[in-house]
């Protein structure tokens, strides 16, 4: 159930009504948007069916939400949410690309991956140091040194890091060198990663699982969201089915469903999705075309003798092309490219 408080209700007003409703053992959750606060009511909402909460100063309405989601739903926040991430701001009025190699391979393919990118526009780096694989055979990520190098690199270039939490054991370790918690398709329903990671205040980048649906996405958010955090971002990387023309079949209908359904910022990675280079531009360019408030891009210096994902691995002059184009569809869309300074500079 939600709260909406009239124009100008005050400080008292709003603490008088999140006791009341606390006295009755729900919990409240405040959104302050530019015109109106909105008081969600988290708990078993039949007790508050014979309260007359329009009778409390300050109250305007009173909606039941009858989706599950209740602080991912947008009917529980005044204003989208936009997360910080570095000096911009993603859910904004401008795109965001985050950039970087699969996985961290050494010192001197990450630094100029970092540099190249960052000089094309990029806003934050993406670079795996722990790394899921389908098979236990295959490249797993360099672990607590990749974490250092990227660290090393944010120093250098100013890129917040993005990178992937694997494990609730490695929680604490991965925050303290991410700037971005990435949860993994494979991990969406980890739930006791999920509560882990929303016992932090980091920003959390979730990706959407391999078979899940948009309500099963948005269910995982909320398990984040319930444990403090609403720094949020969702991430829609395909799903797998039958055609086997692609990695996988990226969902384009999930960006407006979920812009629709939910206040938190929804990204796109179209390097998943394709599983080829040549299909990462057109991908993005749709992303955006749909509503996508950032991009996630796989960028190696030599995809050729990339560790993992090569294929599907853009290389400097593919990415910079990229990003020259990448402007012209999000002024269409009626935003514009963060960064896109950075780049004309």
């Amino acid at each position: 159930m939600i709260i909406v408080t009239r124009k100008g209700v005050t400080q008292d007003q709003l603490d008088h009504i999140r006791e009341r409703v606390e006295a009755l053992g729900l919990r409240t959750h405040v959104s302050s948007g530019e015109h109106r606060t909105i008081i969600g009511c988290l708990g078993d909402e039949g007790i508050l069916q014979n309260i007359p909460l329009l009778s409390l100063p300050g109250v305007e309405t009173v909606h039941e939400v009858l989706k599950p989601y209740k602080l991912a739903s947008k009917d529980f926040a005044a204003d989208p949410t936009r997360v910080q991430l570095g000096a911009v701001e993603i859910g904004g009025a401008d795109v965001v690309v985050i950039a970087g190699p699969c996985s961290v391979e050494g010192r001197d393919m990450l630094g100029a991956t970092a540099r190249r990118v960052k000089q094309a526009g990029a806003r934050a780096l993406r670079g795996g140091a722990f790394k899921p694989r389908t098979s236990p055979y295959s490249f797993r990520g360099m672990g607590e040194d990749g974490l250092k190098l990227l660290a090393e690199v944010r120093a250098e270039t100013g890129l917040p890091v993005v990178t992937e939490v694997m494990d609730t054991r490695e929680v604490d370790l991965v925050a303290a060198y991410a700037d971005v918690l990435q949860i993994g398709a494979r991990n969406m329903q980890n739930y006791a990663l999920l509560m882990e990671v929303g016992r932090l205040r980091r920003p959390v980048l979730l990706k959407r699982g391999m078979a899940a649906t948009v309500k099963d996405l948005l269910l995982a958010a909320e398990y984040v969201m319930s444990q403090g955090n609403t720094n949020v971002i969702l991430c829609e990387r395909g799903i797998r089915t039958f055609e086997t023309a692609t990695r996988n079949t990226f969902d384009l209908a999930a960006i407006p469903v979920l812009k629709r359904e939910t206040h938190l910022p929804v990204v796109a990675d179209p390097s998943h999705a394709g599983g080829r280079r040549d299909l990462v531009a057109p991908l993005a360019f749709a992303a955006v075309a749909a509503g996508a408030d950032g991009l996630m891009i796989e960028v190696h210096p030599d995809p050729e003798t990339a560790t993992s994902d090569g294929d599907q691995s853009l290389d400097f002059a593919e990415f910079d092309s990229l990003m020259e184009q990448l402007g012209l569809f999000a002024h269409a869309a009626g935003r514009g490219l963060a960064g896109a300074e950075v780049a004309a500079g």
